[in-house]
C-alpha cells in the first residue's frame, strides 16, 4: 500500500546537506573571526556546540508512566488556614490536581506560610478529599517540622485510610542547614529523629515518599545545575543510608525518598538537568544493588528568575520552565504566580499559575509522548556531560564524608560561590538579560495588586552550635530593583524621577540606534531618559538641555558625527551645568580628547551597568 507520504518526497528535491556544507557558510559569515566565537559555555564550563549531529542508538529517559500528565500543584501559604482552605479548595476545583501545603519558615516559604499548628492543618485541609486521588505535598522547615506530625494526625482522625494517600511529607534537614547556615544537631544526632518520623508515618500506612532531596537550595543560592544535581544526588544517598541504618530494608526505602528541582527559563538545560538527574539516581540505586525504578521528581519554577518589575514577563518565564520540566518527565510541577516576589499572590495571579499548566497539557498536549528530547543531539550531550560532571561533584561529597560533612567543609558554598559571582558579573554587565529588569525597562508601570497577609511569627531556630556558609535563597534581579526603588524614592520626594538627557547629534539615521541603547541603559535604573532631536549647533543643544531639566547627559551618535563634534557638544553641556556628561560607544583613542571635553563615562554593550548606574546616582547625590 503507497502511504501518502511516498508521494511527497520533498527531501529528494534538494542536494544532501553535510557539516561541511554548514561550517563553509558559517566561515564566510564570521569573515575570519574564530569558530570559537559560537561556542556557548554554562557556569559548570559545559560548552554548547552551535550544532549537533542527530544522537544514535538514544534510549528513553523513564519518567512519567506513558502519556501520563504530571500533577499540576499550586501553592497554599496563606497564613490565615481558612483562607488557605478557600483558595485551595478553587484550585482544586478548576483544574489543580494537588496542593503544596507551604508551612512558614520552610525553604519555599519566600516569606509566607501555614502555621504549622494541629488547628492550621486541620483547617487548611478542610473539605478537601484526601483519598480522592489529590496530590499533597509539605512544605516544611525546622520550625515547622511537626506539621508533617499533624497531617498525619489529620488523616487518622478523619477516618481516611493512610494508603489511599498521595502525600510527599517532606522531610529535609538537610537542605534546612544548607539554607540556614548552621544547626544545632551534628548529623548523627539529626538522622535519629528524621528516621523514626519516617518509621513512623510508615507505620501508619503511608506509602510515602517521607524525605526529600531538595535542588532548590543550591538553584535559589545562585547555584549552577550540576551543582544542584550532586547536591540532591548527595541528600538523597545521605537519607538512603540513614533510612537503612534505620532497619528499613533498602528497597522499600528506595521508595521513601524523591527529589525537587528548579525549572527555570533556559529551557534545554533545564530539560537536560531534570533528565540527567534520572540517570545519576539509576547508576547510586545500581550501586546499592537495587533495581532502578523512575524517581519521583517535583519541579518549581524558579525563584530565582522572579522579578519585581515589570511582573507579567514572569509568566512567559514560568510557561518555558514548565514546559521544559513537563517534556523532561517532571512528576508533579508548581508554577510560582507571577507576583510572588512582590507578596502573597491574588486570586488572578493564582489562577495564571494553575492555567499556565492547563494549557500546557490540555491544549499542546505536552504528556502526550515520552522523552521526546531523547535522540535530540544538543540535550543528548548535555545530558551526558551534566551527568558526568555532577558525578564528579557528587563523588567529592562523598569523600569529605557525605552531604552534612561537605556542608561542614564549604564543598557545595566554595562552588556556589563561584558560579554566582560570574553570574551576577554577566548580568551586572546585561550579558545574561533580566527582561523588564536589567534590559527593556517599563518606568511607567502600574502597580500590581498582591494580597495584604501578616506572615506567621515563629521562634528562632535552635541554637547556632555547628555552623558553615549559608546558603540563603536571592533573586537575580535585585541588584537593579534596588536601583529602581531610589528612582520611586526620588519621585516620592520630589514629584519627578532622575533625568538623562539623550545629546543626539546630527541625523535620526545618525543617533537612533545609540539612543535607544541609551534609554534602556539609564531607564533599567531609574533615570528616565528625554530624548531630543539631532542637533548640529551646541548652544542649541545645551538650552535643549536647560529645559530638559536633567542633570546628567549621554551623548548619542556615529562615530563618524562624534569625531567632528563630540568635543563642542561636550563642552557646551558642562556650561549649561550637566553633573556627568556620558557617550553611547567605545572612545577607542579619542578617549583622552574627549575625556578632556568633559566627558565622564562611556556606555557600550559588556559595561558594567549596575556599577555605571550607581555612580550615576552617586554622583547626583553629591552634587
Amino acid at each position: 500500500m503507497t502511504s501518502v507520504t511516498d508521494n511527497l518526497p520533498l527531501a529528494a528535491d534538494f542536494p544532501k546537506a553535510t557539516d561541511a556544507d554548514w561550517r563553509k557558510l558559517v566561515d564566510g559569515v564570521l569573515k575570519g573571526a574564530p569558530f570559537e566565537k559560537l561556542v556557548g559555555k554554562t557556569y559548570d564550563g559545559v560548552r554548547i556546540e552551535p550544532l549537533y549531529p542527530r544522537a544514535k542508538d538514544a534510549a528513553l529517559v523513564a519518567g512519567r508512566p506513558a502519556a501520563a500528565p504530571w500533577q499540576i500543584m499550586q501553592r497554599v501559604d496563606h497564613p490565615d488556614a481558612v483562607a488557605a482552605n478557600a483558595q485551595a479548595l478553587t484550585d482544586l476545583e478548576n483544574g489543580a490536581t494537588g496542593i503544596s501545603l507551604v508551612f512558614a519558615g520552610s525553604n519555599g516559604s519566600h516569606g509566607f506560610g501555614l502555621e504549622p499548628t494541629a488547628d492550621a492543618v486541620a483547617k487548611a485541609l478542610k473539605d478537601i478529599h484526601l483519598d480522592a486521588g489529590i496530590g499533597i505535598e509539605l512544605q516544611v522547615g525546622p520550625q515547622s517540622r511537626m506539621a508533617a506530625i499533624h497531617v498525619a494526625e489529620y488523616v487518622k482522625s478523619n477516618g481516611i485510610d493512610p494508603a489511599a494517600c498521595d502525600i510527599r511529607f517532606g522531610l529535609d534537614p538537610l537542605a534546612a542547614c544548607a539554607v540556614w547556615g548552621h544547626s544545632p544537631y551534628t548529623w548523627e544526632e539529626i538522622v535519629p529523629a528524621v528516621t523514626s518520623g519516617i518509621k513512623g508515618l510508615a507505620a501508619l500506612g503511608f506509602k510515602g515518599p517521607f524525605a526529600s532531596a531538595d535542588g532548590r537550595v543550591i538553584h535559589d543560592a545562585g547555584g549552577s545545575e550540576v551543582q544542584e544535581l550532586a547536591f540532591v544526588l548527595a541528600c538523597g544517598a545521605a537519607y538512603l543510608r540513614a533510612i537503612e541504618g534505620a532497619g528499613v530494608p533498602l528497597e522499600q526505602a528506595q521508595d521513601m525518598v524523591y527529589a525537587r528541582l528548579s525549572a527555570d527559563a533556559d529551557q534545554f538545560l533545564t530539560m537536560a538537568k531534570f533528565r540527567a538527574l534520572r540517570l545519576l539516581w539509576a547508576r547510586i540505586e545500581a550501586a546499592c544493588g537495587l533495581a532502578p525504578k523512575p524517581l519521583f521528581i517535583a519541579a518549581d519554577t524558579a525563584w530565582r528568575m522572579l522579578t519585581q518589575r515589570d511582573p507579567y514577563v514572569n509568566m512567559l518565564r514560568a510557561t518555558i520552565a514548565t514546559f521544559a520540566a513537563g517534556l523532561a518527565g517532571a512528576n508533579a510541577i508548581t508554577v510560582l504566580p507571577h507576583t510572588l516576589a512582590l507578596g502573597l499572590p491574588d486570586p488572578f495571579a493564582r489562577r495564571v499559575a494553575r492555567n499556565t499548566q492547563l494549557l500546557l497539557l490540555e491544549e499542546s498536549n505536552l504528556a502526550k509522548v515520552s522523552d521526546p528530547a531523547a535522540g535530540a543531539g544538543g540535550i543528548e550531550t548535555l545530558t551526558a556531560q551534566l551527568c558526568e560532571a555532577a558525578w564528579a561533584l557528587f563523588q567529592e561529597s562523598e569523600k569529605a564524608g557525605g552531604a552534612f560533612a561537605a556542608l561542614q567543609q564549604g564543598v557545595f558554598q566554595n562552588k556556589v560561590a563561584a558560579a554566582r559571582k560570574a553570574r551576577d558579573a554577566n548580568i551586572a554587565k546585561r550579558r545574561e538579560v533580566l527582561t523588564g529588569a536589567s534590559e527593556f525597562p517599563n518606568l511607567h508601570e502600574s502597580e500590581t495588586a498582591v494580597l495584604k497577609a501578616t506572615p506567621v511569627a515563629l521562634a528562632p531556630y535552635g541554637e547556632q552550635k555547628y555552623k558553615f556558609d549559608a546558603l540563603p535563597p536571592i533573586r537575580l534581579a535585585e541588584p537593579f530593583e534596588a536601583l529602581r526603588d531610589k528612582s520611586d524614592a526620588a519621585l516620592k520626594a520630589r514629584g519627578a524621577r532622575p533625568k538623562v538627557f539623550l545629546a543626539n547629534l546630527g541625523t535620526a539615521a545618525d543617533f537612533t540606534a545609540r539612543a535607544t541603547f541609551a534609554k534602556s541603559f539609564f531607564e533599567t535604573g531609574g533615570i528616565l531618559a528625554v530624548d531630543s532631536e539631532g542637533f548640529a549647533d551646541p548652544a542649541k543643544l545645551a538650552a535643549a538641555f536647560k529645559a530638559s531639566g536633567a542633570e546628567l547627559a549621554c551623548l548619542c551618535s556615529h562615530d563618524k558625527i562624534y569625531a567632528d563634534h563630540a568635543e563642542a557638544a561636550a563642552k557646551a553641556l558642562q556650561t549649561a551645568g550637566a553633573k556627568h556628561i556620558y557617550l553611547a560607544g567605545r572612545p577607542a583613542e579619542a578617549e583622552a580628547a574627549l575625556r578632556k571635553a568633559g566627558v565622564t563615562g562611556f556606555i557600550f554593550a559588556g559595561a558594567d551597568a549596575q556599577a555605571m548606574l550607581g555612580d550615576a546616582y552617586r554622583r547626583m547625590e553629591q552634587a
